[in-house]
């Protein structure tokens, strides 16, 4: 994802604003539509851009896959950024984290999922620049829990043992396999019940649980 990015340096400030309207137009009807159904011509009219403009920023429809990738990335990290979550490390923060997930489930009335693990459902087995970009938007997300975590376990409010990436781990996959379960159900109680363990599972190394 870096190169991605390395390539929008000698844009001017113009440049830029019209790239990344490109990027969240494309980003907004691959969430709605999904990547095979989304072609370049799309985007072009979605945009409203011309299509030397867009062939301009992005060559071919790979590189504008990879921008979306890196654009869904960075939402997602800055949604994680609210000042009442801090770093997500404590438990009130991440009791917080889970209630508003399942919360904007219920708001979209448990449709469309998680924009960045639905492309990770659809790309991670097409190409293999494609799946490392998921993996480090992946990797870019757990590390915000693998910190947190670290900070409870150095304040001692985790035991020695817990294991920040295994805990990181755990509430992901729990967020993802909770939002698919519910997409599908219509229903955000499997996302609840997957975060209420996730979040029982974290307790349970807490020193004030073990007294």
């Amino acid at each position: 994802m870096g190169e991605i990015a390395g390539r929008t340096e000698s844009l001017t400030a113009r440049g830029l604003a019209t790239r990344e309207r490109i990027v969240e137009v494309a980003a907004d009807l691959i969430f709605l539509e999904g990547v095979a159904a989304v072609s370049m011509l799309d985007v072009r009219r979605a945009a409203k851009v011309s299509g030397s403009q867009l062939s301009h920023y992005f060559g071919e429809k790979q590189s504008l896959i990879r921008a979306v990738i890196a654009h869904q990335a960075e939402a997602v990290v800055a949604a994680h950024q609210m000042p009442e979550l801090g770093q997500l490390d404590s438990f009130a923060a991440l009791e917080l984290w889970a209630d508003l997930n399942i919360q904007r489930l219920q708001e979209h009335n448990c449709q469309g999922g998680c924009s960045f693990g639905a492309l990770a459902g659809e790309l991670a087995e097409c190409d293999e620049t494609l799946r490392t970009d998921l993996a480090a938007g992946f990797d870019r997300w757990e590390a915000l829990f693998r910190n947190g975590l670290r900070l409870m376990r150095d304040r001692g409010e985790l035991r020695r043992d817990a294991d920040p990436e295994r805990l990181g781990y755990t509430l992901m996959a729990a967020l993802q396999g909770g939002m698919l379960l519910g997409q599908t159900a219509r229903d955000a109680a499997p996302l609840q019940a997957a975060l209420d363990s996730a979040l029982d599972y974290v307790r349970s190394y807490s020193t004030a649980e073990s007294g």
